[in-house]
Formats: structure tokens, sequence, C-alpha cells
């Protein structure tokens, strides 16, 4: 999401592409794999013209009708712009808002938070994001002692987090090591599949998301139908994925175990495993054999590649900031817009998304923790996820994403017709709750660029099966604290 991170910097570097997750809300560069929203925004720093001498309301604590300046650092404007609406929307919040926005291309956002944060005063960071690369660096991980745990901020987290039905992956990543809730996100990356109407009809004879979601294996937790229908789509022409890309964020986020365990490098069966899920899909010709986040890439989603490309696995945020742009049209029957449908995949993945956490040194915090509860638990008409969800924040008919709320995705309406009328929310809301977020780590950003790497020499032919084994562990011992056996 947005996400929203690397993923949409380069979606929407190409159209937009941040990359996120943000996930809606992650946004990055093209190197990392989350999210999604306009991660190429330079880094800057700004003040609120809103005015701030109304006195505080009813919503608003004792320390908000005083006023002062909320420092806030977000790798694109996505966040940002949602605090100018709060405060549109809360006319007697005293507050302005300062933000620091620096893209995640290069990596150029961590080490520059990082900084911020330890060096504290007037200066540092009230509220910031992280995206689903690096976020548990953040709550769990190595700077996570800055995190100020939401029960802090004035909020109820638990009873509201029940209220609001929040998805159980993006509670589990926020919760830090004591136990404590110090993120939450806005936006839900639970995975599904996104295919062809066309081609379904073509090779199975229906597009209706029931049918292709068992076709394809739905809920089987393998991907041995998967493979039965890339060799039925072969035989027709098509391919059933871009290129390995396609596969690997559902296999990640599938496995049974993060990359560090106890200190140590861990290769999960189901990652290693991906070195031969890669070599079949090339070796069979299943695929365009593209590059996520490339030209090849964008052209399939518009039906200009090899061959015809049946469908990707991604989140909602893929749909709205990569798809959508990348296909050729605006309207039904423009390019491939309004041929497309989702169903439920082989397996439960998320892929990217935004957390927003607080500054446990800040001096605003009862302040702060109004922001972040509209944002990230609100789940009432007036709230942040409900206009996301239903693309009103900007006035009617906004860009619809799926939000971390259960509650809000039940009052609100998912219809695309980008997806040929389908209410995305039926499929997306389910596959929000099969996704698990005890398989992160902080260095998953670095890792996993290693280890695709590898697999790409190892299909290529460049390498045997070994050796990508063996350099990707020297990759990660020479470059990471890690202990690799």
């Amino acid at each position: 999401m947005r996400k929203f991170k690397r993923a949409m910097a380069i979606a929407l570097g190409a159209c937009m592409v941040a990359s996120m997750v943000t996930g809606c809300g992650s946004k990055s560069d093209t190197s990392s794999d989350s999210g999604s929203d306009d991660a190429t925004t330079e880094a800057a720093a700004s003040t609120d013209d809103a005015d701030t001498d109304d006195a505080g309301s009813d919503d608003a604590d004792s320390s908000s009708s005083e006023g002062g300046t909320i420092n806030v650092w977000a790798f694109t404007d996505e966040v940002p712009n949602m605090i100018n609406k709060f405060k549109e929307t809360h006319p007697d919040f005293a507050y302005d808002i300062n933000p620091t926005i620096i893209a995640t291309t290069d990596g150029a956002y961590q080490p520059a938070l990082d900084q911020a944060l330890a060096a504290g005063g007037e200066d540092a960071p009230d509220l910031y994001c992280a995206e689903a690369a690096f976020v548990l660096k953040y709550t769990q991980g190595d700077m996570s002692s800055y995190a100020c745990p939401y029960d802090d901020l004035g909020i109820n987290t638990q009873a509201e987090i029940d209220e609001a039905k929040i998805a159980q992956y993006t509670v589990d990543i926020g919760t830090n090591p004591d136990g404590k809730v110090v993120g939450l996100g806005y936006q839900a990356t639970g995975g599904a599949f996104i295919y062809r109407r066309s081609i379904a009809k073509d090779a199975f004879g229906t597009d209706d998301p029931a049918e292709i979601a068992k076709i394809i294996g739905s809920g089987s937790q393998n991907w041995d139908k998967f493979y039965e229908a890339a060799e039925t789509l072969k035989g027709k022409g098509y391919g059933i994925v871009s290129g390995d890309g396609d596969i690997w964020h559902a296999i990640e986020n599938s496995s049974d175990q993060g990359w560090i365990v106890d200190g140590k490098l861990v290769i999960d069966p189901k990652r290693e495993a991906f070195l031969d899920e890669s070599k079949k899909l090339k070796d069979n010709g299943y695929h365009n054999d593209t590059q996520d986040w490339s030209d090849a890439w964008f052209a399939d989603m518009k039906g200009e590649g090899e061959k015809g490309i049946f469908g990707f696995f991604g989140p909602a945020w893929l749909i709205n900031y990569t798809l959508a742009p990348n296909c050729g049209g605006e309207k039904v029957g423009e390019g491939t817009y309004g041929d497309w449908a989702v169903c439920a995949p082989p397996v439960g993945f998320f892929w990217g998304g935004t957390w927003v956490l607080a500054n446990k040194d800040s001096e605003k915090k009862e302040a702060v923790g109004q922001i972040i509860d509209w944002i990230t638990l609100n789940c009432t008409e007036d709230g942040l996820q409900y206009m996301w969800a239903n693309g009103t924040m900007n006035g009617d008919g906004g860009t619809k994403d799926c939000v971390a709320s259960a509650t809000v995705m039940d009052m609100s309406d998912g219809t695309l017709d980008f997806l040929g009328g389908q209410n995305m929310f039926d499929v997306f809301g389910e596959a929000n709750s099969y996704a698990n977020g005890k398989n992160l780590t902080q260095y998953d950003e670095t890792i996993n660029t290693y280890w695709r790497d590898q697999v790409r020499q190892y299909t290529a032919g460049e390498k045997d099966r070994d050796a990508a084994i063996a350099d990707f562990k020297q990759q990660v011992a020479d470059n990471l604290a890690v202990t690799v056996e």
C-alpha cells in the first residue's frame, strides 16, 4: 500500500509507482518488495498552512488547544496528506504539521530516520512511518526502543482493535517484544490472484471467480493445481504469470519461518523451494520470464507481452496503483481495463503496507495519539479508513482500497469497473484473515534482494542449485550481523 514502499515507488514511477506496501500504503523504490504510492517525492520538509488559532474541540485534549508543531517523517506524501485531511476535519486541532518526506529509493529513508530518532530534541520525529520491508526494525528490532505503545498515547488500543476488527497480521507486526502495540496500518494488503477474464473464458470456459479459485487450487496450500492450470494455459498459448516474482511474495509470506531465527539465518523449506518453482516456470514456458517493476512486466498488464499472461498475485494496491495505470486504458473497452477479476489464491499471503508509529520521547503524545487513532483505528464514517475504502478522502470518485478494519470493509462498497463490476472486498476481506505476520525480520528488504538474485542466476543456468544457496549464505554473512551456518 499503497505501501507502501518500494513497489510503489517504481510502479508509480512508471505511472507513479512507489512501492508498499503500503501497501495503498506502501511506497518504495524498485529494490524494495513492498507497498504502493508515490515514493518518488523528493526529501522535503514543510509546514501546514492551516489556521491554528481555534481553541480545542471536544475530541482534542488540553494539549491540543495549546498548539505547537508535530514533526512527521514518511517516505511518501501519503500519510502527511492524511494528516492534512485530519486537520481539515478537526478545525480545532491546534497543531501545525512539519512533514519530512524522504523516498526509500537507494535506502535513503531509514538512515535518516534512525539518525533523527537517536538525535532527539525539538526536531525529532513525533510521528513516523515504516513499510513492510523494514517495519520490524522499528517495532521489534534495533530501533524498537523509540516506539511508543499506543496505550501511552491515550488510545484504548485493544478495545479499539476489537471493535474495528483489525487484520491480525498487522497487529502482530506492530507489536513490540513486550507485547505492546506500537504500530498499526490503515491499509490491508492480504493477497489474491488477479486474472484476465477473457483468458479465463478461452482456457477454462468460465471467468467466475469461485470457479477459477478452484482451478488454481485456492486454499490448498500447495501449487499442484496451479501448475495444472499453467499447463492448460500453455496449450492455449498463454503464460500463467509474467515472471517468477509474481509468485515470490505468495511464497515468501506464506512461509513458516522468517529469514532470521534466534540470530541465525534460516532458509525456510518453502522459500528454498522457490528455486525449484522458479525453474519450473522458466523451463516449462509458463511465463514471459519478466522481472517485476520492469517495462516487460508492465507490458504484460496491457496484453502486449510475448504471450498473453493470465494473472498476477497481489493485494488491492497492485490493482489500483500498478495494474490500472499500466493496463492501456482508463475505461472499459480500452486496453485490458475491465477484463480483470480477483479470486482466492492457493496460499494465504500479504504484500506491503505502511505502519504508523509515535516517538516515546515526543512531548505531544496525546495530540499524536489523536492523529494515529483516526488513521489506524477509527471505524466510523468520519475516520480515515472509511474514506480510504470508499474513495472519498478527496471527494467522491476517488480510488477505493482495502483497509485494515474489517468493520469498515463490511460498511463499504468495493465494486470496481476495472474488475468487471466485481466487489473486490468480498475476496480481499477474506485474504486479510489468512495473511501471516509472524515470518518477517528487520533484514527482509536486504535478504530478499540477495535471495531473488541468486534464484534468477540459478534458473538462468549461470550456476547450479548448491552454488546459488552457498553464494546467498556468503552474501548474508559478509553484509549482515547474522550467524550463518
